[in-house]
Protein backbone atom coordinates (compact mmCIF):
# COMPACT_ATOMS: atom_id res chain seq x y z
CA UNK A 1 0.00 0.00 0.00
CA UNK A 2 1.38 3.23 -0.81
CA UNK A 3 1.77 6.40 0.68
CA UNK A 4 -0.44 9.15 -0.06
CA UNK A 5 2.09 11.71 -2.06
CA UNK A 6 4.10 9.06 -3.51
CA UNK A 7 4.18 8.85 -6.67
CA UNK A 8 4.56 5.15 -7.36
CA UNK A 9 3.18 2.74 -10.61
CA UNK A 10 2.00 6.08 -12.58
CA UNK A 11 0.24 7.60 -9.93
CA UNK A 12 0.19 10.91 -9.49
CA UNK A 13 1.33 13.04 -6.11
CA UNK A 14 -1.33 14.35 -4.04
CA UNK A 15 0.24 16.90 -1.95
CA UNK A 16 3.57 18.99 -2.23
CA UNK A 17 7.05 18.15 -1.16
CA UNK A 18 7.39 18.47 2.59
CA UNK A 19 8.96 21.59 3.65
CA UNK A 20 11.14 21.51 6.79
CA UNK A 21 9.62 23.40 9.21
CA UNK A 22 9.62 24.35 13.32
CA UNK A 23 7.96 25.88 15.57
CA UNK A 24 7.71 29.36 15.30
CA UNK A 25 10.44 28.80 12.71
CA UNK A 26 12.75 28.46 15.01
CA UNK A 27 15.92 25.09 14.62
CA UNK A 28 15.08 22.04 15.96
CA UNK A 29 17.93 22.22 18.42
CA UNK A 30 19.61 24.97 19.88
CA UNK A 31 22.23 26.71 17.81
CA UNK A 32 25.58 26.35 19.79
CA UNK A 33 26.27 29.74 21.45
CA UNK A 34 30.44 28.93 20.77
CA UNK A 35 32.25 31.82 18.75
CA UNK A 36 35.34 32.49 16.73
CA UNK A 37 37.34 31.99 20.20
CA UNK A 38 36.85 28.42 20.63
CA UNK A 39 37.75 27.04 17.12
CA UNK A 40 40.93 29.24 17.97
CA UNK A 41 41.14 27.40 20.91
CA UNK A 42 40.93 24.39 19.51
CA UNK A 43 43.93 24.70 16.93
CA UNK A 44 46.33 26.49 20.15
CA UNK A 45 45.22 23.17 22.28
CA UNK A 46 46.51 21.39 19.11
CA UNK A 47 49.65 23.32 18.37
CA UNK A 48 50.72 23.48 22.52
CA UNK A 49 50.03 19.54 22.16
CA UNK A 50 52.35 18.46 19.61
CA UNK A 51 55.01 20.75 20.61
CA UNK A 52 55.33 19.11 23.23
CA UNK A 53 55.58 16.00 22.00
CA UNK A 54 58.47 17.32 19.95
CA UNK A 55 59.84 18.95 22.59
CA UNK A 56 59.95 15.94 24.86
CA UNK A 57 61.36 13.85 22.00
CA UNK A 58 64.21 16.34 21.16
CA UNK A 59 65.18 16.48 24.96
CA UNK A 60 65.53 12.61 25.16
CA UNK A 61 67.64 12.81 21.88
CA UNK A 62 69.67 15.72 23.21
CA UNK A 63 68.52 18.33 20.30
CA UNK A 64 68.71 21.16 21.97
CA UNK A 65 67.39 23.74 18.88
CA UNK A 66 64.44 21.76 18.42
CA UNK A 67 64.10 21.11 21.93
CA UNK A 68 64.25 24.81 22.59
CA UNK A 69 61.81 25.97 20.04
CA UNK A 70 59.16 23.25 21.15
CA UNK A 71 58.87 24.01 24.87
CA UNK A 72 58.30 27.90 24.38
CA UNK A 73 56.40 27.18 21.74
CA UNK A 74 54.01 25.35 24.07
CA UNK A 75 53.96 27.84 26.55
CA UNK A 76 53.02 30.78 24.18
CA UNK A 77 50.00 28.10 22.66
CA UNK A 78 49.24 27.57 26.02
CA UNK A 79 48.89 31.74 27.11
CA UNK A 80 46.75 31.67 24.20
CA UNK A 81 44.37 28.49 24.55
CA UNK A 82 43.73 30.01 28.49
CA UNK A 83 43.22 33.54 27.12
CA UNK A 84 40.61 32.24 24.44
CA UNK A 85 39.00 29.85 26.87
CA UNK A 86 38.26 32.56 29.14
CA UNK A 87 37.26 35.30 26.67
CA UNK A 88 34.60 32.37 25.57
CA UNK A 89 33.62 31.83 29.46
CA UNK A 90 33.51 35.21 30.32
CA UNK A 91 35.00 34.74 33.88
CA UNK A 92 38.06 32.92 35.02
CA UNK A 93 36.40 31.27 37.80
CA UNK A 94 34.19 29.47 35.86
CA UNK A 95 37.48 27.20 34.81
CA UNK A 96 37.76 26.74 38.61
CA UNK A 97 34.07 26.05 39.42
CA UNK A 98 34.67 23.02 36.76
CA UNK A 99 37.83 21.62 38.98
CA UNK A 100 35.49 21.07 42.08
CA UNK A 101 34.38 17.45 41.07
CA UNK A 102 35.83 14.40 39.41
CA UNK A 103 33.34 13.58 36.37
CA UNK A 104 34.95 11.07 34.22
CA UNK A 105 31.55 10.48 32.03
CA UNK A 106 31.78 14.54 31.11
CA UNK A 107 34.31 15.50 28.35
CA UNK A 108 34.15 19.33 30.07
CA UNK A 109 35.18 18.31 33.44
CA UNK A 110 37.71 15.56 32.38
CA UNK A 111 38.96 17.97 29.73
CA UNK A 112 39.22 20.64 32.52
CA UNK A 113 41.68 18.47 34.48
CA UNK A 114 43.59 17.65 31.65
CA UNK A 115 44.38 21.47 30.85
CA UNK A 116 44.81 22.17 34.99
CA UNK A 117 47.22 18.75 35.08
CA UNK A 118 49.53 19.78 31.49
CA UNK A 119 49.21 23.75 31.78
CA UNK A 120 51.70 23.92 34.81
CA UNK A 121 54.02 21.09 33.13
CA UNK A 122 54.02 23.09 30.26
CA UNK A 123 54.88 26.53 32.16
CA UNK A 124 57.80 24.71 34.08
CA UNK A 125 59.30 23.22 31.22
CA UNK A 126 59.24 26.42 29.37
CA UNK A 127 60.71 28.67 32.32
CA UNK A 128 63.72 25.63 33.39
CA UNK A 129 64.34 25.99 29.53
CA UNK A 130 64.18 30.00 29.30
CA UNK A 131 66.32 30.54 32.74
CA UNK A 132 68.65 27.53 32.71
CA UNK A 133 67.54 26.61 36.03
CA UNK A 134 66.37 23.27 37.30
CA UNK A 135 67.54 21.57 34.02
CA UNK A 136 66.15 17.92 35.47
CA UNK A 137 62.88 19.12 36.86
CA UNK A 138 62.06 20.92 33.44
CA UNK A 139 62.53 17.69 31.56
CA UNK A 140 60.30 15.71 34.03
CA UNK A 141 58.05 18.35 33.37
CA UNK A 142 58.11 18.25 30.20
CA UNK A 143 57.67 14.40 29.54
CA UNK A 144 54.62 14.71 31.84
CA UNK A 145 52.83 17.66 29.77
CA UNK A 146 53.83 14.97 26.51
CA UNK A 147 52.35 12.15 28.16
CA UNK A 148 49.25 13.97 28.63
CA UNK A 149 49.47 16.03 24.87
CA UNK A 150 47.20 13.59 23.25
CA UNK A 151 44.43 13.59 25.51
CA UNK A 152 45.42 17.43 25.38
CA UNK A 153 44.52 16.99 21.48
CA UNK A 154 41.57 14.81 21.27
CA UNK A 155 39.64 16.09 24.14
CA UNK A 156 38.15 18.86 22.12
CA UNK A 157 36.48 16.91 19.26
CA UNK A 158 35.32 14.57 22.24
CA UNK A 159 33.90 17.29 23.63
CA UNK A 160 32.24 18.83 20.24
CA UNK A 161 31.09 14.90 19.33
CA UNK A 162 29.54 14.49 23.08
CA UNK A 163 26.60 17.38 21.83
CA UNK A 164 23.62 16.89 19.92
CA UNK A 165 24.63 19.21 16.77
CA UNK A 166 24.36 16.73 13.96
CA UNK A 167 27.56 16.83 12.16
CA UNK A 168 29.50 16.97 15.49
CA UNK A 169 27.67 14.07 17.49
CA UNK A 170 27.77 11.71 14.30
CA UNK A 171 31.65 11.93 13.47
CA UNK A 172 32.44 10.84 16.78
CA UNK A 173 34.25 7.73 15.76
CA UNK A 174 36.31 10.02 13.42
CA UNK A 175 36.86 13.34 14.91
CA UNK A 176 39.65 12.60 17.47
CA UNK A 177 41.40 10.98 14.93
CA UNK A 178 41.16 14.28 12.32
CA UNK A 179 42.16 16.31 15.63
CA UNK A 180 45.13 14.47 16.68
CA UNK A 181 46.53 14.70 13.33
CA UNK A 182 46.15 17.97 12.66
CA UNK A 183 47.77 18.55 16.09
CA UNK A 184 50.75 16.91 14.75
CA UNK A 185 50.60 18.46 11.63
CA UNK A 186 50.24 21.71 12.46
CA UNK A 187 53.07 21.43 15.66
CA UNK A 188 55.13 19.86 13.21
CA UNK A 189 54.91 22.43 10.91
CA UNK A 190 55.41 25.57 13.18
CA UNK A 191 58.92 23.68 13.97
CA UNK A 192 59.27 23.70 10.41
CA UNK A 193 59.16 27.32 10.04
CA UNK A 194 61.53 28.21 13.08
CA UNK A 195 64.23 25.24 13.81
CA UNK A 196 67.05 24.97 10.94
CA UNK A 197 66.06 22.41 8.42
CA UNK A 198 69.20 20.24 9.88
CA UNK A 199 67.96 20.03 13.29
CA UNK A 200 64.27 19.87 12.41
CA UNK A 201 63.96 16.17 10.93
CA UNK A 202 61.14 15.03 13.76
CA UNK A 203 59.46 18.18 12.91
CA UNK A 204 59.11 16.94 9.28
CA UNK A 205 58.21 13.35 10.13
CA UNK A 206 55.09 14.41 12.89
CA UNK A 207 54.18 16.52 10.22
CA UNK A 208 54.15 14.30 7.18
CA UNK A 209 52.18 11.51 9.66
CA UNK A 210 49.98 13.85 11.05
CA UNK A 211 48.84 15.23 8.01
CA UNK A 212 48.42 11.74 6.50
CA UNK A 213 46.15 10.37 9.73
CA UNK A 214 44.19 14.09 9.67
CA UNK A 215 43.72 13.50 5.87
CA UNK A 216 42.34 9.29 6.03
CA UNK A 217 40.31 10.07 9.07
CA UNK A 218 39.02 13.15 7.04
CA UNK A 219 38.10 11.00 4.13
CA UNK A 220 36.74 7.61 6.06
CA UNK A 221 34.59 10.77 7.96
CA UNK A 222 33.50 12.20 4.54
CA UNK A 223 32.70 8.39 3.35
CA UNK A 224 30.41 7.40 6.36
CA UNK A 225 28.91 10.38 7.54
CA UNK A 226 26.02 10.56 4.90
CA UNK A 227 23.59 13.11 5.16
CA UNK A 228 25.08 15.07 8.30
CA UNK A 229 28.59 15.19 6.54
CA UNK A 230 26.91 17.50 4.06
CA UNK A 231 27.76 20.50 5.88
CA UNK A 232 31.17 19.97 5.37
CA UNK A 233 31.01 20.24 1.65
CA UNK A 234 28.49 22.84 1.97
CA UNK A 235 29.15 27.21 3.30
CA UNK A 236 31.50 28.46 4.92
CA UNK A 237 32.46 24.91 5.94
CA UNK A 238 33.36 23.42 2.81
CA UNK A 239 35.17 26.30 1.50
CA UNK A 240 37.25 25.75 4.90
CA UNK A 241 37.35 22.08 4.28
CA UNK A 242 38.92 21.98 0.44
CA UNK A 243 41.34 24.52 1.75
CA UNK A 244 42.20 22.70 4.82
CA UNK A 245 42.61 19.48 2.52
CA UNK A 246 44.54 20.99 -0.21
CA UNK A 247 46.51 23.03 2.28
CA UNK A 248 47.54 20.11 4.56
CA UNK A 249 48.43 17.66 1.22
CA UNK A 250 50.28 20.18 0.04
CA UNK A 251 52.28 20.86 2.71
CA UNK A 252 53.39 17.52 3.61
CA UNK A 253 54.51 16.58 0.20
CA UNK A 254 56.45 19.86 0.59
CA UNK A 255 57.74 18.80 3.95
CA UNK A 256 58.72 15.51 2.68
CA UNK A 257 60.51 16.59 -0.23
CA UNK A 258 61.87 20.16 -0.39
CA UNK A 259 62.06 20.84 3.25
CA UNK A 260 64.86 18.57 3.59
CA UNK A 261 67.27 20.64 2.62
CA UNK A 262 65.39 23.97 1.52
CA UNK A 263 64.93 26.45 4.39
CA UNK A 264 62.58 28.23 2.06
CA UNK A 265 60.64 25.08 1.42
CA UNK A 266 60.50 24.33 5.02
CA UNK A 267 59.20 28.02 5.84
CA UNK A 268 56.39 27.38 3.20
CA UNK A 269 55.58 24.02 3.87
CA UNK A 270 55.31 24.78 7.83
CA UNK A 271 53.43 27.50 7.40
CA UNK A 272 50.67 25.65 4.66
CA UNK A 273 50.13 23.14 7.54
CA UNK A 274 49.59 25.48 10.20
CA UNK A 275 47.12 27.26 8.01
CA UNK A 276 45.84 24.19 7.12
CA UNK A 277 45.39 22.71 10.15
CA UNK A 278 43.33 26.33 11.73
CA UNK A 279 41.11 25.79 8.22
CA UNK A 280 40.13 22.23 9.67
CA UNK A 281 39.22 23.65 13.12
CA UNK A 282 37.00 26.53 11.99
CA UNK A 283 35.42 23.81 9.48
CA UNK A 284 34.87 21.82 11.77
CA UNK A 285 33.07 24.26 14.05
CA UNK A 286 30.77 25.85 10.94
CA UNK A 287 29.86 22.49 9.96
CA UNK A 288 28.39 21.83 13.20
CA UNK A 289 26.51 25.52 13.35
CA UNK A 290 24.96 24.74 9.71
CA UNK A 291 23.54 21.44 10.74
CA UNK A 292 22.19 22.93 13.85
CA UNK A 293 20.13 25.42 11.79
CA UNK A 294 18.35 23.25 9.49
CA UNK A 295 15.93 20.72 11.15
CA UNK A 296 16.99 18.38 7.84
CA UNK A 297 19.82 17.08 9.53
CA UNK A 298 18.22 16.30 13.09
CA UNK A 299 15.10 15.03 11.75
CA UNK A 300 16.20 12.80 8.73
CA UNK A 301 18.70 10.78 10.27
CA UNK A 302 16.53 10.45 13.44
CA UNK A 303 13.76 9.00 11.44
CA UNK A 304 16.18 6.36 9.68
CA UNK A 305 17.53 4.89 12.95
CA UNK A 306 14.04 4.88 14.53
CA UNK A 307 12.43 3.12 11.33
CA UNK A 308 15.70 0.63 10.87
CA UNK A 309 16.78 2.58 7.50
CA UNK A 310 13.42 2.43 5.95
CA UNK A 311 13.66 5.86 5.43
CA UNK A 312 16.68 6.14 3.04
CA UNK A 313 15.37 3.23 1.08
CA UNK A 314 12.08 4.96 0.20
CA UNK A 315 13.84 8.51 -0.52
CA UNK A 316 16.47 6.96 -2.58
CA UNK A 317 20.46 8.01 -2.59
CA UNK A 318 20.92 9.82 -5.89
CA UNK A 319 18.57 12.90 -5.06
CA UNK A 320 19.47 16.30 -3.09
CA UNK A 321 18.66 15.94 0.67
CA UNK A 322 15.45 17.88 0.22
CA UNK A 323 14.20 15.67 -2.46
CA UNK A 324 14.99 12.63 -0.10
CA UNK A 325 12.91 13.93 2.37
CA UNK A 326 10.43 15.21 0.42
CA UNK A 327 9.92 11.39 -0.54
CA UNK A 328 9.83 9.95 2.55
CA UNK A 329 6.90 11.94 3.89
CA UNK A 330 4.23 14.21 3.33
CA UNK A 331 4.14 18.04 4.36
CA UNK A 332 4.80 19.21 7.88
CA UNK A 333 5.30 15.32 9.09
CA UNK A 334 8.38 15.99 10.46
CA UNK A 335 8.46 14.12 14.23
CA UNK A 336 10.14 16.30 17.52
CA UNK A 337 13.55 14.76 18.64
CA UNK A 338 12.22 13.56 21.66
CA UNK A 339 9.31 11.64 19.14
CA UNK A 340 6.35 13.35 21.23
CA UNK A 341 4.60 15.28 17.89
CA UNK A 342 4.61 16.61 15.01
CA UNK A 343 6.11 20.00 13.41
CA UNK A 344 3.45 21.69 11.44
Amino acid sequence: MSRKGDRRNGERAMVPHAQFRSYYGQPVIKKPVWKWDIPAYFLTGGLMAGCSLLAAGADLTGNRSLRRVSRLAAAANLAASTWFLVHDLGRPERFYNMLRVVRPTSPMNVGSWLLAAYGPSAALAAASETTGAWPRVGGSAGLVAAALAPAVASYTAVLTSNTAVPSWHDAYPHLPFVFVGSAGASAGGLAMVLVPPAQASPARRLAVLGASLELAADERMGRTLGLTGEPYRQGTAGRLHRWARALTAGGAVIGATFARRSRLGAAVSGLALVTGSACTRFSVFHAGVQSADDPEYTVVPQRERVEGGDVRRRCGTGSTPRARSAAAWPEGALTAPDGAGPFR
